[in-house]
Parts: structure tokens; sequence; C-alpha cells
């Protein structure tokens, strides 16, 4: 690897330097070879002993300067002053061959002073959740923190029960979090915040300028985002401004999950008891998240706080526009059309209700439009039927054949996602130490738009994922 730790060189305050805690015996689960190749790294060495221990935190390589990320939040809409990295530690930034920059994270490498009491460890359950969830959102074009590798550490972790530690090498384009700029705007830290302003704009907004130029990206790339998880049918779960990324990406994969069933107020987590973070609730959350960050702002728009307000707010307002047009484009082209049409949001939402009302899978009744099988997935067929007609004449008012509408929406609509019961089956053979059913997932989600109709991953979940208990870190 190749560092350059722009992070590091930032003032202490900023963070704590520390070492990963080494671990007892590494074991390998997995390198991720298209990630890899992606960072002009050699996946075969990553694999080998000496960097299986890098990889577990027994050894830091040269170059890298090990630190923990001090950040704040708002979690569930409470203010906490102070979270930080409680059990992830940043090795290094390392530079590809075509000069991109990569945060290279190890979670789940020890105590922190962040730690809050906690171990600082984790267990393979979340360890493999976020492996898969976060590549399987990267093979379908959303933009996310990926990951590079996995490893088992020969340590027993104490959560509900013994279980396997782990270890996952989580890669970014940066850890930038709204919360890190509220860690210390509470703190009355401009020095700080113009500092990390001029950071997100060199790592993610290059041709913007100034802290309204970072807001007005920030802002768009949310709107972006969020339309992206909702045409995907995908469900953040926790989105506190700890988690909320200022350059876009989808970050932090706790209680995620992708409807079956669909209903707008769906939640993956038992601890939403208020449905805060539930699916139609997921544009409000991201501007709120916004508000937030510009906020933390306003002190490098203009010195008079009352007349940054204003131009401050009015970039919030282009959030809803924004998301809109992200929104109806995306599900146009889910619904195989390739112009605009004033009646375009109706006929979307007509079928988003009828789906509501007949329990309709999300992911295999948009598939099944491009496959001509979307009817099964109606509990009563003619909600469906009726509905269909509307489609077709749309369609041909833009003189679009249903052939060439079906192969486009095939490029769209996945066939096989991440399903939380699948991606439970993983788990429990990776606690027994079998991670042939990972590797079979993994390879599957890589190619979420081939699978076969035959396919096991595109069965229907029997009965739907039920929600019993959940935590932020699994």
């Amino acid at each position: 690897m190749h560092f350059d730790n722009s992070y590091a060189r930032l003032p202490d305050r900023m963070f704590t330097r520390q070492d990963p805690v080494p671990v007892a015996a590494p074991g390998l689960i997995a390198v991720n070879p298209r990630l890899a190749a992606e960072m002009g790294l050699d996946a075969a060495r990553l694999a080998t002993p000496e960097w299986l221990a890098v990889l577990a935190g027994n050894r830091v390589p040269p170059g890298a300067e090990p630190l923990a990320q001090a950040y704040a939040g708002h979690q569930f809409g409470n203010w906490v002053p102070q979270l930080g990295d409680g059990r992830a530690i940043l090795l290094g930034e390392h530079i590809g061959p075509d000069g991109r920059r990569w945060d290279v994270q190890l979670k789940g490498a020890g105590r922190t002073a962040w730690s809050r009491g906690g171990d600082g460890r984790a267990w393979v359950g979340p360890v493999i959740r976020e492996y898969l969830v976060s590549e399987a959102m990267h093979a379908l074009g959303v933009p996310t923190t990926r990951a590079l590798a996995a490893v088992t550490t020969g340590e027993i972790v104490y959560r509900e029960a013994r279980l396997p530690g782990a270890v996952l090498t989580r890669v970014a384009a940066s850890h930038l979090r709204v919360g890190t700029f509220q860690y210390f705007a509470a703190r009355g830290d401009t020095e700080a915040l113009r500092l990390l302003a001029d950071m997100a704009l060199a790592r993610h907004y290059p041709g913007a300028t100034g802290p309204l130029g970072l807001l007005a990206e920030a802002v768009a790339a949310q709107a972006r985002l969020v339309a992206q998880w909702m045409a995907l049918g995908f469900i953040h779960g926790v989105m506190n401004t700890d988690n909320a990324h200022v350059g876009g990406l989808t970050i932090d994969y706790g209680p995620c999950a992708f409807l079956d069933a669909y209903h707008p107020d769906r939640v993956f987590s038992s601890i939403d008891r208020g449905g805060r973070y539930a699916y139609a609730n997921q544009p409000q959350i991201a501007v709120w998240n916004m508000a937030q960050l510009a906020s933390c702002l306003l002190p490098l728009i203009d010195a008079d706080p009352d007349r940054a307000i204003e131009p401050a707010t009015e970039v919030l307002h282009r959030f809803a526009d924004l998301w809109q047009a992200e929104w109806l484009a995306r599900f146009r082209a889910k619904l195989g059309l390739a112009t605009a049409h004033e009646g375009d949001r109706a006929l979307i939402e007509a079928l988003l209700d009828r789906m509501a009302r007949s329990g309709a899978d999300f992911t295999r009744t948009f598939r099944g439009l491009a496959e001509g099988t979307a009817a099964a997935e109606f509990r009563d067929p003619a909600a469906f039927t009726t509905w269909e007609p509307t489609w077709h004449a749309r369609l041909a008012a833009e003189g679009r054949s249903l052939e060439a509408a079906r192969a486009a929406m095939a490029r769209v609509n996945p066939a096989v996602i991440p399903r939380n019961h699948r991606i439970e089956d993983a788990i429990d053979a990776a606690v027994q130490g079998d991670f042939a059913p990972f590797h079979a997932l993994d390879a599957a989600l890589a190619q979420p738009f081939d699978a076969a109709p035959d396919h096991p991953l595109r069965a229907a979940p029997t009965p739907q994922e039920t929600v019993h208990q959940t935590f932020c870190g699994t």
C-alpha cells in the first residue's frame, strides 16, 4: 500500500493516534479481488500471512499512521456530543495507481478512546453482513463504502452469546460524516470546521468552492443517494447524522434491509419504534441531516450568523426538487420509460399503492415487469392486471415496444438482492466455521442483474422477514 495520510496531518484534537489491538490467531475469510484490482493491489498477496497480520491488526504496514476519528451526532434525533470511532481504526490513506485516495479502516480492531465502555471488537455476523451488503450495493451502482477483506481473530466476542470475533477492512473515499462537523461546531472550533470543509471539497467535490459550494454538493449527493436507495427498496435503518456521509456514500450498515412485501411505512430496526427511519421517511431525514450540516457551516459562510442563514436555507430548499427529479427518473427507468410525461408520477404511485395493498414483493414485482411475471406477486392478480393496460398505453405513447422496454428494465431491476434471511443463513454457517454460503452469496450478488429465473436466490422469502431484535452493530 502507498500511504499519504492527510487526515493524520490535521491537528491532534481531531483524532487519537493508536495502533490496532493484536488478535490471537488471524484467519482469512475473504479478500475482495474486484476492489483490490481497483486499488492497484494484489489480492493474492493480501491473502499471505504477512498481509493477513495487517488485515487483522497485528502488524502496522509501512507508511500507515493509525488513528481513531472524533465525531458526534444526532441518534434517532437525540443529540450526543461525543461518539467517535469506538471500534474502528483508520490505518491510513492509500493512493492507487490512478491517483485515487482510499481510506483503509479496520472495523473491530479493538478499544479506542471513543469506545464508551465497549470492547472495540466485532463478531463475525456484522462483518459478513457489511461485506455482503456494501459490495452488493456497489454492484447495484449505489455510492457506498466498500469491503476489501474480512478475517477471523481466533478470539471470542461476548454479545448475546459467545461468538467468534472478526475484523472488516473497510475502504472509502473518506470517512467524513455530518457528525464529524457537528463535533467541532458544538465546540466552537471554526479552524477545525474550515479544515474539514477544505478536505471534503478536495476529496469529493473538487469542482466546487467554499462552504456554500460544499453544502450544495452534499445536498445534491444525498438527494441522489436516497432516490437510489428507494428505487431498490433499500432501508438504511439508522440514518443518524454520524451515519450521514458528506460525500454522498452509503455508510454504516447496521439494521438495514431490502424490502420484501412493499409498504412505505416498513421499518427493519427494532430500535426504531417510532418509524423515524421508515422506507418512505428517508428523504425527510436526509434533508434534516443536511440541515444539521448547514448549521455547522454557518460560521464559514459568514461571520454574521443572520447573513449566513439565508443562503444556507436557499441551498437546503433545493433538496426536494432534486430528490423528486432523481426519484422520478429512476422509477421511470424501472417501468421501461425513456421519456418524461406529466402523468408518470401518478402511474408509478398507482403501482406502488397496489403493491402495498396486495403485499407484493418489491424486487420480484419490478423484475417481473421485465419478465412478464409481475402479476404473480399480487395476492389478487387483478390489482396488477387492471393497472397494466395504462402502463402499456404509456409505453406506446413514446413509441417503445414492450420487448424493448423489458430489455431496458432488466438492466435496472435486479434479479437478486441481499435478503436478510439469506445473510443470516451465511452468518449461521460462518459461526460454525463454514464460509461456503458466504462465498456463494457474494458471487451471486456481484452480478445482480444476471441471475437466471430458476436461481435459488430469486425465491420469495417465506415467511416474510420479521424484525425481532437488532442492534446498531448488527
